[in-house]
């Protein structure tokens, strides 16, 4: 009787132990993670001068460059998103923390291997026992081996939703890289047209200071005025002249800038110039400050930070438990060809248990560490916060500002032009002196220079605001844990550029990008946006 329960003890023993490791693998290690909650004003300190032309205008759109209404920056935006090649890498960086992701996935699977070999060995003559005198003898196997690591105290899930974690911050990463180099060749192409309207001025300037020199030089011959007047009309002229060529070449820098960010090589692009600096007036729509959090993709990656520190911890504290490995192989072996016999089988199976006792306070010291770490990334995150706070409220504060600047500075370029016009009449009629039409000269050029370049920090502190706001990202574009996995345990195809996901695009195939001598191409005309009529400029 006792021999007939026995096998029936033994499998309920059995079903006993696979119970309780399925129970043990339930097991999280890891803190319940929460991000923080701050408490955050229900408005902003500063505000806009310009406001939203419409409600459908209440979110910014990820295509916002097109609020300036220039569809040659509209070009080089699209050319900068599909082709920059530091864009291209930070996608890369995306796709291999995806490879890392099913690289953790795969420890949670059994592992198996089959393994073959042949060799042929000669034996000493002197050898004591040696079968029938034979001097050589052949070996051959071939066996198939199987492991798998329980995961009780769930290390390697931790580990595997880690690898999701920052598979997440490395898709806000390149969002957030995206947002940046979108924005700077913004503010680029702004400052470019910038010079190209300070240009014009000088161009005018210096044609009317040629004018100024011959009436001078004509007042010199009819003894109606001094040398020392047209000495004056020559150094204005070629003063001018010189800080022109400054500008100049503060122009090729910045072309050359954006010909890198559309991946051109600056030997073969140019801009046309234009005499007048003319966007359209953005109305950005601000949202409120708790809304910011899920819209700056530098934001969700420092929160994604916090969670992959969070793992970290199960981590650690799942060194403190039992690690259990079950193994199991089997095949034959024979010296000779004659392998496929089960006398000539064998087969192996068992499990290894190991328990740290004293490693001299190895894991407490990691799990000190661990926990560090994740309040470290905490105080990061709450860094981020503040600062994306702090770049809002720069922005509102530099574009009122520079509002109400350069609305002073177009009254002041109409005075000036009327008193340049007047004193160099009342030169011309012998009534006032030269240096005083000199001084209009400078003074006129100077306001009107000024005003310039107080309209271009406008529109590029416009840029920065959108910036700041997130560039219409919003944190739901970010792919979710499942899908940052980029391949299944069975799939052998499309491993070379895996599947796109989320909001990341990257380039088939490096090559696409190899030619940098591509020209400028003819910009595609869009419809104007409909914004603020376009900042006055003399």
């Amino acid at each position: 009787m006792m021999a007939r329960l026995l096998p029936f003890r033994r499998a309920l023993i059995k079903c006993g132990a696979v119970t309780a490791m399925l129970a043990l693998s339930a097991c999280d290690l890891a803190p319940t993670y929460h991000a923080p909650k701050f408490i955050v004003p229900a408005s902003w300190q500063g505000r806009a001068p310009f406001s939203i032309a419409t409600p459908a205008d209440a979110t910014l759109s990820t295509q916002w460059w097109t609020m300036f209404s220039d569809p040659l920056l509209n070009q080089l935006e699209d050319d900068l998103t599909h082709s920059n090649p530091n864009l291209q890498a930070a996608a890369e960086r995306f796709i291999q923390a995806r490879a890392m992701v099913a690289s953790a996935r795969s420890d949670l699977l059994p592992h198996l291997s089959l393994n073959a070999g042949a060799t042929d060995n000669k034996q000493s003559a002197d050898r004591l026992f040696r079968y029938k005198g034979a001097t050589t003898e052949t070996d051959e196997e071939y066996h198939g081996l199987a492991s798998w690591e329980p995961d009780f105290w769930a290390k390697l899930r931790n580990r595997m939703w880690m690898r999701q974690n920052q598979a997440q911050e490395k898709a806000a990463d390149y969002a957030m890289s995206r947002l940046s180099l979108q924005a700077e060749l913004a503010s680029d192409f702004i400052q470019l047209r910038g010079y190209d309207a300070q240009l014009a001025i000088y161009d005018q300037s210096i044609a009317y200071y040629r004018k100024a020199l011959k009436i001078t030089q004509n007042q010199l011959q009819n003894q109606a005025a001094p040398a020392l007047d047209v000495a004056r009309a020559k150094t204005q002229l070629y003063n001018t002249i010189a800080a022109r060529l400054d500008i100049e070449a503060a122009r090729a820098v910045v072309e050359h800038a954006i010909a890198i960010l559309t991946n051109r090589s600056p030997s073969s692009f140019h801009i046309p110039a234009k005499s007048v600096l003319r966007f359209a007036q953005p109305a950005i729509p601000t949202g409120v400050p708790s809304a910011l959090l899920q819209r700056r993709p530098d934001v969700a990656s420092a929160e994604r930070r916090m969670a992959e520190a969070n793992r970290e911890i199960g981590i650690a504290r799942a060194a403190f438990y039992p690690n259990v490995t079950l193994s199991a192989g089997g095949g034959f072996a024979q010296n000779g060809f004659d392998l496929a016999n089960l006398a000539n089988s064998l087969w192996t199976y068992g499990a290894t248990f190991k328990l740290p006792i004293f490693e001299g306070g190895l894991r407490r010291a990691r799990l000190q560490q661990a926990w560090s770490d994740y309040r470290e990334t905490r105080d990061l995150y709450r860094s981020k916060v503040l600062d994306s706070f702090r770049e809002v409220e720069d922005g509102l504060s530099r574009t009122d500002r520079l509002n109400a600047e350069n609305q002073a500075l177009s009254m002041s370029v109409d005075a000036s032009l009327s008193t340049q016009r007047m004193t160099m009449t009342l030169y011309q009629g012998g009534v006032g002196t030269y240096l005083e039409a000199i001084f209009a000269q400078v003074q006129t050029l100077q306001t009107r220079i000024e005003q310039v370049t107080v309209a271009t920090r406008l529109y590029q502190a416009d840029v920065r605001l959108i910036r700041a706001l997130g560039g219409g990202w919003d944190r739901s574009a970010l792919p979710d844990m499942k899908s940052t996995l980029s391949l299944s345990p069975l799939q052998y195809g499309n491993i070379r550029h895996p599947d796109p996901i989320g909001d990341v695009e990257n380039a088939p195939h490096p090559k696409a990008f190899e030619d940098l001598s591509q020209p400028l191409p003819e910009p595609t005309h869009a419809t104007p946006h409909e914004a603020l009529p376009p900042l006055r400029l003399r």
